[in-house]
């Protein structure tokens, strides 16, 4: 940038006069602080007009209300009912000492105890459920219950109990012993003889009171009750056991009852949030308060009322049986969470509930069209899964392959 210079004031300059050539100096020394001057305007205007443009756009605002499109579909559906439940083992009985001579060494006078199973102990058939006077009793399966000595010549129901359990333990053939038969010959005392020397016992060929007891299954060990050195007393308790099968007891409204069925097929969710499949065996015939039912199968609780708002609500038992029972490991009276299926329909228009919307006739579902348009079209609902997520849909304009909007999350 030129700035121009009246020629007296060059002449000054080049004079011999100091003041002129001062006057000149300072002059230019003014001009040239105010090029830079303008100078410095000039290139800060400049700058701050490229950090203006070069400052990030304003954000832009999400959708509020973001959407998806999902496919119809013709599918299986379930509705379920939740109910609280409780995973143990089915059945469940006490032991009863059967003989108050139960010595072990043919005297008359009352034992003692000498052993006793450990709770939740599982013991099956053909070995020792407890001990009397340092002499094994045996468990073998049956539902009579022992009330006489067994022995040669006998015949009745729990001779043919007796002799089934011989085959199948293993110490006669079904060639040998007929495991129907009711009788008691020699292949019975001979299979009998095998059996008492493996327990340890004398080998009598006879089955005396009290040497073993009939259950109907393997006992899984609950709550011992009788105590070591105590007598035995004929009657008096032994133990509290149940089989060893695994089962789970939901605790139902008397009045979902009639969604619920034998054969039904649940859901079981464990306390380790694992679920598990299951399928309904009985229901029980008695409401009882849920605060008291046992988990121990159907019926097994007394029916109770009581009064006020804060009692609790009355439920029937209903007994499932695990598909898989190992999953369950070794859980006994745990909380679970059992969701029973009540109706199943088939091939189905389905949608998810999200889809749902408001219509003037009650619900429809937003159809997406070409080009990007959308309508309402009306729907008439169907079974609920929530399981899934759906709802069974009918209803004019709506087919397989339409897309239906639904809420994105």
């Amino acid at each position: 940038m030129s700035v121009p210079v009246q020629a007296p004031e060059v002449a000054a300059v080049l004079s011999p006069g100091g003041r002129w050539r001062r006057s000149g100096r300072r002059k230019r020394i003014i001009t040239w602080v105010v090029v830079a001057l303008v100078v410095a305007a000039v290139g800060g205007g400049g700058y701050y007009e490229v950090k203006r443009l070069h400052k990030p756009p304003p954000p832009v605002t999400a959708d509020p209300f973001p959407t998806a499109l999902v496919t119809i579909a013709r599918q299986s559906l379930s509705a379920q009912t939740s109910v609280n439940g409780t995973l143990g083992f089915s059945g469940s009985y006490t032991v009863l000492a059967p003989s108050a001579a139960a010595t072990g060494s043919g005297s008359s006078s009352p034992g003692v105890f000498t052993w006793l199973p450990a709770d939740g102990q599982v013991i099956g058939q053909g070995h020792q459920l407890y001990g009397v006077a340092n002499t094994p009793v045996v468990l073998l399966y049956g539902s009579v219950p022992v009330y006489r000595d067994l022995s040669e010549g006998l015949t009745g129901p729990d001779v043919q109990q007796l002799n089934h359990d011989l085959v199948v333990l293993g110490y006669a053939s079904k060639a040998d012993l007929d495991p129907a038969s009711d009788y008691f010959g020699w292949e019975t005392a001979t299979a009998l003889e095998s059996l008492q020397s493996a327990l340890g016992l004398s080998q009598t060929g006879t089955l005396p009171l009290g040497e073993a007891l009939f259950e109907p299954s393997a006992v899984r060990v609950g709550t011992v009750t009788a105590i070591l050195g105590a007598p035995v007393h004929q009657g008096s308790p032994v133990l509290a056991g149940t089989s060893d099968t695994r089962q789970a007891v939901a605790q139902v409204d008397p009045t979902q009852l009639p969604d619920v069925s034998v054969g039904a097929k649940v859901s079981i969710t464990l306390p380790n949030n694992q679920t598990t499949p299951g399928v309904v065996t009985s229901i029980g015939t008695t409401a009882s308060n849920s605060s008291s039912s046992s988990g121990s199968g159907s019926g097994s609780s007394s029916s109770s009322s009581s009064s006020g708002s804060n009692a609790p609500s009355a439920t029937v038992d209903v007994d499932i049986n695990l598909d898989h029972p190992s999953v369950a490991g070794n859980l006994d009276r745990a909380p679970i969470t059992v969701s029973i299926t009540t109706q199943t329909v088939s091939n189905v228009l389905a949608v998810p509930i999200g889809a749902l919307v408001s219509a003037p006739s009650g619900y429809g579902v937003e159809v997406a069209g070409a080009n990007g348009s959308r309508h309402i079209v009306p729907a008439t609902l169907g079974l609920f899964d929530d399981s899934k997520g759906l709802v069974q849909v009918t209803g004019a304009g709506l087919e397989v392959g339409q897309q239906v909007v639904v809420p994105r999350i």
